[in-house]
């Protein structure tokens, strides 16, 4: 069994592939001899296998693997869905280690050798795994100086590296690599405390890189849950309910056994089909006859809303300070205001694709999943074994977007393993995509606000039903301001979750546009209103050089010109997104033609990968505020493919310009949602300016945008 063969899990030696734990002996014999480095609490410790706790970061998470042919592979129990972390990653250790970028392999979500972590979600990664990885690069460094060192009899200070090549300042030709210095050892050694590299002597990271994964993409040759092929394994097609909560009445399963080669399950509610041919499969689970006990639909899109807003509880209050009868009592105006959006999917490239491999001593489960050591807690509890005898291997996943965790395609196809005997593919179709989604939540914000008589806001009342919180703090100097959010189980017909920036697009959205209509009241335009209310230098600075390569005055609206304007605090990340747009008054059709996005990330580690995902989040945040919308009927998704839920297509895309304000005294933060959280309220704000019409309601459809023109007139 090769290494790369071990690594990704396909086994041709039975002994080696049912083995659940390994000593640092067994391993070395498996995936070469090398230096070992894993974080624990307060230490650096040399081992082969992870610890199997649950507190990342606090343990450090942190695993990489110097080889003996010289490259360095890093366990990362981060994933990479698109993202680009696993190229951000290897620059922070490469700058570290002081190894050349094309030396190192990431190995990402294998619950084998990974660490535990909750999931790759919140755009966390970075900013998480990033520091302690970094430490581990350092100390490893270090360790391996120290050796060098100690083999020519020399100072630590004689030493300098360079790509994993240490060598005598005074003499080069006196040299060692690292992989000479680890070969066909164990190295066990500590040196605590070794500082990381100042910015200033940064050489990879903070460089513009192409991505690691673009080559095998473009060609092809990477690998998704979808490509991982077995021998004997059977695809399999599963008996979907027609609606939400219906329940099961008989099942005939005649003529679909009837299909040459098809293997039919039956266990309690679960009826798939399996076949070794995946067409076949689908063919023989639409001949099943079900007989089902429909629910009675109590709410649809036009109710939705009235029935949040009856359910909602009182509600917890999330940040406040102040007193807000003193700010009403300071205000010389008050508005209030309601906002709203509908449900919205995940719609990834790749629908949720999973192979199980149920076998005596070891179950192996590659899963397109942001969350491998869920799915692993899912596949156990699917069969009743231990944790530790199960493996997940994440392959890369085609877009994930918080969709994309752990539920019952895992427990279906482990179960359908076990009882077969065979790997089990099971791979959603479209519809099925749709209808199991844990759509982003339909939801309602209730703001209230006044001013003083010089535009100040005088006090903030922020009520949001049915989303997070995130992004719910006022950003701007209000010196009395509650925000309080309800949420009640059993009101939504179906499964809801966590959607790219869970939370902030609803609430930034809301408070945006509302900021919008208080500049309006107060008679100044947005942009000198948002920073006359503003004391967070770092919130200006983004705002400013938003302006500046904006490039255009901004007038008190509606300017009938269409630009908008929309900022948020995203988990400390700082962006700022100006739009401009055309709206048809006719037909209600908006064309956005330009976006102009600023974003303060801390320290940048790939400029490129940064620019890649604010150009992606603003894309994905074109449609999910002009189009995304799942129609339903109780628990019946009407919604069930791309000719009915829009998303952005290559003639809607506008020219979008990125700004990077590189902020070094602060690490990395998120880079991958801040974007997107902004692209509702600037669009809104934006087709405010040109028509005058405020629309209340995401996506901001041609319909609602010409009934908020017919409520003007």
């Amino acid at each position: 069994m090769s290494k790369e063969q071990f690594l990704h899990g396909i086994d041709d030696d039975d002994n080696l592939s049912q083995r659940t734990q390994f000593s640092r002996r067994d391993f070395l014999k498996i995936s070469g001899s090398g230096l070992f480095v894993f974080y624990t609490t307060g230490a650096m410790a040399m081992t082969a296998v992870p610890q199997r706790g649950r507190a990342y970061p606090s343990d450090f998470n942190a695993y990489l693997k110097i080889g003996d042919n010289g490259r360095v592979a890093v366990y990362c129990s981060k994933i990479e869905m698109g993202q680009g972390i696993i190229t951000s990653m290897a620059q922070m250790l490469a700058e570290e280690l002081d190894v050349a970028l094309d030396s190192i392999d990431m190995v990402m979500g294998d619950t084998l050798f990974c660490p535990w972590d909750s999931g790759t979600t919140g755009s966390r990664s970075t900013k998480n795994y990033g520091p302690p990885l970094r430490r581990a690069g350092a100390e490893a460094r270090a360790i391996l100086l120290q050796m060098a060192a100690e083999k020519f009899d020399l100072s630590p200070d004689r030493l300098v590296v360079k790509n994993g090549t240490i060598s005598d300042k005074t003499n080069p030709a006196r040299k060692v690599t690292y992989a000479g210095l680890v070969k066909g050892k164990q190295i066990d050694r500590l040196i605590p405390d070794v500082p990381i590299k100042p910015i200033a002597e940064h050489t990879v990271s903070g460089q513009p890189m192409m991505r690691m994964d673009a080559r095998p993409k473009v060609k092809g040759e990477a690998k998704f849950a979808g490509d991982i092929v077995l021998p004997d394994m059977l695809y399999a097609k599963v008996l979907r309910p027609p609606v939400h909560d219906a329940t099961l009445v008989s099942a005939d399963v005649s003529k679909a056994e009837d299909i040459a080669g098809a293997m039919v399950i039956q266990e309690e509610e679960l009826i798939a089909v399996l076949h070794n041919d995946p067409e076949l499969a689908e063919k023989a689970i639409a001949l099943v006859d079900a007989k089902w006990e429909l629910p009675e639909p109590k709410v649809d899109n036009r109710s939705i809303f009235d029935t949040l807003k009856n359910a909602a509880p009182d509600g917890r209050i999330y940040v406040e300070d102040g007193k807000l009868s003193d700010g009403r009592s300071a205000a010389k105006q008050q508005l209030e205001s309601e906002f709203y959006n509908h449900y919205v999917a995940h719609a990834p490239m790749e629908p949720y694709t999973v192979l199980a491999h149920v076998q005596d001593e070891l179950t192996t489960v590659w899963a397109s999943t942001q969350a491998p050591f869920r799915v692993r807690q899912t596949a156990a509890a699917a069969i009743d074994i231990p944790e530790e005898k199960v493996r997940v291997i994440t392959p890369f996943v085609g877009g994930g977007f918080g969709g994309k965790k752990s539920g019952r395609q895992i427990t279906e196809a482990v179960k359908l393993s076990k009882i077969s005997g065979h790997p089990v593919q099971l791979a959603w179709t479209r519809k099925e995509e749709f209808f199991y989604d844990a759509f982003r939540p339909a939801a309602v914000v209730q703001l209230k606000s006044g001013l003083n008589a010089k535009g100040r806001i005088t006090f903030w009342e922020c009520d949001i039903l049915f989303t997070g919180s995130r992004s719910s703090e006022p950003i701007y100097n209000i010196p009395h301001y509650r925000v309080k959010t309800a949420s009640a189980g059993g009101v939504h017909p179906f499964a809801t979750g966590a959607w790219r920036g869970p939370g902030s697009n609803t609430n930034v959205f809301a408070m945006e546009s509302f900021t919008d209509m208080l500049a309006v009241a107060a008679g100044t335009d947005p942009l000198n209103f948002r920073l006359n209310n503003l004391s967070d230098q770092r919130m200006i600075r983004v705002l400013r050089a938003a302006r500046d390569k904006f490039g255009h005055e901004f007038k008190k609206g509606p300017s009938g010109r269409g630009y908008g304007i929309a900022c948020t605090n995203y988990l400390n990340s700082y962006v700022a997104t100006m739009a401009q747009v055309a709206v048809d008054k006719s037909t209600g059709k908006v064309k956005v033609q330009r976006v102009v996005c600023a974003q303060d990330m801390g320290e940048i580690i790939n400029p490129q990968g940064a620019k890649l995902q604010i150009e992606g989040g603003i894309t994905m945040g074109l449609s999910a505020a002009l189009s995304e919308e799942i129609e339903f009927n109780g628990g019946a998704i009407h919604t069930q493919n791309f000719d009915a839920y829009r998303i952005t297509r290559f003639s809607d895309v506008p020219k979008i310009e990125t700004v990077l304000i590189d902020n070094p005294e602060l690490p990395p933060q998120g880079c991958g949602e801040p974007a997107i959280t902004t692209v509702g309220a600037a669009l809104a704000n934006a087709i405010f300016d040109a028509l005058g019409a405020r629309v209340h309601t995401l996506p901001m459809t041609p319909q609602r945008i010409l009934a908020a023109l017919r409520g003007k007139a």
